[in-house]
């Protein structure tokens, strides 16, 4: 029996998770983030994943944890422990990924942070920008050398949207879509347009002024649960392949290992370059 991994990202809104077996990924989930849940709730949860699969537990020999959410990080500690008898590798500072962190204090970058730019220059090289659409959207910049140069933390649409639904008493709340046109004819349509039209006008701005920071043209990567919003946008390749956060735990992993392995993402074309625009 071949062994499998899983890869288990923790994020603020949503936990991915991805089974592995070598570079194939044969299963893939998305739940809810829930705080305050046990080891025992999460582990009834996974293991009725996998019963759905038809795998047991024992055929996992490998667990990789990213968590931007410290207080489930000994949860799914805990969990790896009990149901599957192993203890886990957690992306963190210190893990070795082959990839220098020149952050004035690397122990502030996110796990989500380190596992998007190992697996961006594990599958394009050098130099790249990763742009993760979550509950907070980051801009992360790598060398050429591969190296990890810093990036950029804004609020994600999510987040933007809730903050105009609360305090902006007489706006309604809209579904969060693109529109046929920027100028709205009503006010469902103007607020849809300007959360859309303005959040997809951020990421532009930003990647525009990262890649003049950047020694030569970067590839511009785009992943995380938020992305369908932009990558459906005109500007998306019909070349692209679907990726998800638990691809790049993945690639940490193997980085330590291996660090030839390429790991597939999500790829944006430069605002500079034709067919990226926000609209």
């Amino acid at each position: 029996m071949v062994a499998m991994l899983l890869a288990i990202d923790i994020g603020n809104t949503n936990i991915v998770l991805g089974l592995f077996r070598e570079r194939e990924l044969l299963h893939h989930w998305r739940v809810g983030t829930r705080r305050d849940g046990t080891a025992d709730e999460y582990g009834i949860l996974l293991k009725n994943l996998f019963e759905v699969v038809g795998i047991h537990p024992s055929a996992v020999s490998g667990v990789i944890i990213a968590s931007v959410v410290p207080p489930l990080q000994p949860v799914f500690e805990e969990l790896t422990s009990a149901h599957f008898r192993l203890g886990p590798v957690v992306v963190g500072p210190g893990i070795r990924t082959g990839m220098p962190i020149l952050y004035d204090n690397p122990r502030e970058v996110g796990a989500d942070r380190i596992v998007n730019a190992v697996a961006a220059y594990e599958t394009y090289g050098g130099p790249a920008i990763v742009v993760d659409f979550g509950t907070a959207t980051t801009f992360d910049a790598i060398s050429a050398k591969g190296e990890y140069l810093g990036g950029v933390i804004a609020p994600g649409i999510g987040i933007s949207a809730e903050a105009l639904f609360e305090r902006a008493a007489k706006l309604p709340r809209v579904e969060i879509v693109r529109p046929k046109a920027v100028i709205g004819k009503n006010t469902v349509g103007s607020m849809q347009s300007g959360l859309f039209y303005g959040y997809l006008s951020l990421v532009d701005g930003i990647v525009r002024r990262m890649v003049q920071e950047m020694e030569r043209e970067p590839a511009v990567i785009g992943t995380g649960g938020l992305a369908h919003l932009i990558l459906a946008s005109p500007r998306r390749s019909s070349t692209l392949t679907p990726s998800s956060p638990s691809r790049a735990s993945r690639s940490s992993t193997t980085a330590t290992a291996n660090p030839t392995h390429r790991e597939l993402t999500e790829r944006l074309p430069l605002p500079s370059t034709p067919g990226y625009t926000a609209g």
